[in-house]
Order: structure tokens, then sequence, then C-alpha cells
């Protein structure tokens, strides 16, 4: 089943975030890599795909999982949620309609 992994930043989280990104980056690739994600990506701080210094304010992951067990066990072990870049972390199951 798809689940829907919304994460929301701590505040001024930019330099933090930029630290830890590569091993956030590798564990994405990894579900890519194994036909299980379907989207990630930050939200950002403005109206913009490339804040600069305003940074981010969270991320959306959708991805494949056996459970939202091993769904919540995945976030849990991200870098950005064990380093402290995300303050809160939901996981919920999702269902994709279009396209």
């Amino acid at each position: 089943m798809l689940y829907a992994i919304i994460s929301q930043d701590i505040p001024n989280s930019l330099e933090r975030r930029l630290a830890v990104r590569p091993a956030h980056l590798q564990r994405l690739e990894t579900l890519r890599d194994a036909g299980r994600l379907v989207l990630a990506g930050p939200h950002p701080n403005i109206d913009s795909e490339n804040p600069g210094p305003a940074g981010f304010s969270g991320s959306l992951v959708v991805a494949e999982f056996p459970s939202l067990v091993e769904a919540q066990a995945w976030a849990n072990a991200d870098p950005y949620f064990t380093t402290g870049v995300y303050e809160k972390v939901i996981v919920k199951p999702f269902k994709k309609v279009l396209p």
C-alpha cells in the first residue's frame, strides 16, 4: 500500500538539513531503485522552487510499504528525523486516484 509521510521542520532548519541531505537522499534513492517511491520533495518556506536562505518548512514522501508500521519505522529512521531537522512526522495510508 502507499503511504504519505508528511514532515515538519524545526524553525531555521536549513543548515542542519544541508548537512544531512546526502544520507536522506540515499534512503530515498533506495526506495526509488526498488520501484517503491512515487514522489518526494521539500516544502519551500516561500513561493519559490529555490528558496535560498528562506529554507524549507518540511517534506512530503509518498512511497509503497508493506504496512503502516513499516512506513512509520522507515520515517522514524530518516536522518532528517534522527538528527532533529524534523520536529514532527505524520504517516498516513494514501490512495492514489490520479494520474
